[in-house]
């Protein structure tokens, strides 16, 4: 009696072992299905509704998002129209996403009213040197570090952002720019920012840190470019700096100075080896300091720098002169070269891009520069001439808003034209 009983004890607790076992087992392959689903919802499409849900969704999956924008008599301003990648399909292997945001309806008075005008003037401004002012700084005006006006202090240069930001300003690319894509927001006008002569100051490295990324000096120009950007992350920060053979002159830093320039936003451009002056030069030294710093580039940052041109003191000043063939285009020991624009020194805003009389290759900028009102400074170019001439964006860069009486001034163009 005794042993039937323990026997049936024996198999109680077996059982109950049994069933353990496989509630366990249930648990554990439930939860790994569960497990699997996250992972596979982690690598999953989803419906995106909005821009600002866009931008975090790219970020987090390390996708390049493209941004189109159009009008949309049914999609409420800033929600996704359309997304190039469906719900629900594989993120694997994908590096881009385009994405089409809607305007809200097409409001012509409300464009009149906003003073819409994409054949505004554009200020491509034009700095070099950002330092402090020394003992030598004498008769300077302003911000100004030098008597000319080519060098800005730091705090001069904070000032400038501020003031460019305050006033409805927003930074573009230079090479968007010259091939007609404006990304300015809704009643922003854009700006473009350039620096000559890869000056030291303009990207001053410290040195590296613990994982051999470069420390930036927050006083020079990038340094405080990237305060402002973490500052306004509601707008663009980007401009284009020009160099000469010696790239930003620090040797032992140029080459990571390059990649991580290109990698965060900003563009190289061509300043010619030795900051030539090309109408006083023999046309195989200017062929020659061209082509140098378009291969000094090409190895450390292949096809990732700029294919434009700062001129050196503006020379040659006329593009009849003999010698601007070569800023252009030319082989040069068996290798060929060629420059999509060109920039001058001074001294006013530039026409629209849109603007039939727009010549990319002979581009008019503004000198960053205090003088009191007077020859161009920043005073008289963002409050007098462009008060009433700034170029104002619809905030789609696939279309191009003028006034009906404009609309003769216009490029031939493949975008779509609103006329108010």
């Amino acid at each position: 009696m005794r042993r039937k009983k323990s026997n049936k004890l024996i198999l109680i607790i077996i059982v109950l072992v049994l069933l353990f076992i496989v509630g366990v087992g249930i648990y554990y392959l439930l939860n790994k299905k569960d497990k699997d689903i996250i992972k596979e919802d982690k690598n999953t499409m989803i419906k995106l509704n909005t821009l600002e849900e866009a931008n975090t969704f790219a970020k987090d999956k390390n996708i390049k998002i493209n941004i189109n924008y159009d009008y949309s008599d049914t999609i409420e301003k800033d929600k996704i129209i359309s997304q190039s990648i469906k719900e629900g399909d594989s993120l694997k292997d994908i590096t881009e996403l385009t994405i089409e945001v809607s305007l809200g309806k097409l409001d012509k008075e409300k464009l009149a009213s906003d003073g819409i005008n994409e054949l505004g003037r554009v200020p491509i401004m034009m700095y070099h040197g950002i330092r402090e002012k020394t003992k030598n700084s004498t008769g300077t005006v302003g911000g100004n570090v030098d008597k000319d006006g080519y060098n800005r202090t730091p705090e001069a240069f904070k000032k400038d952002l501020e003031f460019y930001y305050e006033n409805g300003y927003e930074m573009i690319r230079l090479e968007d720019y010259i091939n007609g894509k404006v990304t300015a927001g809704y009643g922003k006008s854009p700006i473009i920012l350039t620096f000559d002569d890869g000056n030291e100051d303009n990207i001053r490295v410290t040195g590296l840190d613990d994982n051999g990324n470069i420390i930036i000096d927050k006083n020079s120009a990038v340094g405080i470019l990237e305060e402002f950007k973490k500052e306004h992350k509601d707008v663009n920060v980007t401009a284009t700096f020009f160099v000469n053979g010696g790239i930003f002159n620090q040797s032992e830093y140029n080459d990571k100075i390059l990649k991580w320039m290109v990698e965060n936003g900003y563009d190289i451009g061509n300043h010619t080896q030795t900051h030539l002056d090309i109408k006083k030069s023999s046309s195989d030294r200017v062929q020659k300091e061209i082509a140098y710093v378009y291969d000094e580039l090409e190895k450390v940052i292949p096809g990732k720098y700029v294919k434009i041109i700062a001129l050196p003191f503006g020379s040659p000043y006329v593009k009849s002169h003999d010698n601007f063939k070569y800023v252009l285009s030319s082989t040069y020991n068996n290798k060929t070269y060629e420059t999509e624009a060109a920039l001058r020194v001074g001294w006013e805003p530039e026409v629209s891009c849109f603007n039939k009389d727009f010549d990319k290759t002979f581009l008019k900028r503004c000198r960053a520069y205090d003088n009191n009102g007077k020859e161009f400074d920043i005073d008289m170019v963002f409050n007098s001439i462009l008060k009433t001439t700034k170029y104002i964006s619809d905030g789609n860069p696939d279309t191009i808003v003028v006034k009906e009486k404009d609309k003769d001034k216009l490029i031939t163009t493949d975008k779509k034209i609103i006329t108010y």
